[in-house]
């Protein structure tokens, strides 16, 4: 029986595909540790894990059909896992106040993850949102 913790690399593939792709509160409450901190939420906006569930619940997943993360690749170093991917879905919702268009959605982001004792501690990210959101609006 292999009893090995998973990899840095393979939490973060997991929250990717289970918890953005799948919508999986359950791989979410798993992966996140209590006193996690997203130092990249928007001014305002929660900090902790209720803040990141909020970005992919009530924003990205009920704006964009057929959501999928495309993990381009990884790189991790520690506890620190940067990772390149693209986050596709058919722009079917409406989008941070954007009526759905049917277009294609692909928004570019880079996130770096600190992984401690196999859940989410810290989070970094820059992504393309705000680009995807400008083209829609003049769609």
């Amino acid at each position: 029986m292999n009893t090995a913790s998973p990899s840095p690399k393979q939490v973060v593939q997991r929250f990717n595909h289970e918890v953005i792709e799948q919508g999986r509160l359950d791989s979410f409450q798993a992966l996140m540790a209590p006193d996690f901190i997203n130092w990249s939420a928007p001014p305002g906006a929660p900090r902790d894990g209720s803040g990141m569930w909020i970005t992919f619940e009530d924003y990205l997943r009920p704006a964009l059909s057929g959501l999928q993360v495309e993990i381009h690749e990884q790189i991790c170093e520690g506890e620190k896992v940067t990772t390149r991917k693209t986050i596709h879905g058919r722009h079917t919702g409406a989008l941070m106040g954007v009526p759905a268009t049917g277009r294609e959605v692909h928004i570019d982001v880079i996130d770096i993850v600190t992984v401690r004792d196999g859940r989410y501690a810290e989070h970094w990210g820059m992504n393309t949102l705000s680009e995807v959101l400008a083209q829609l609006r003049s769609a």
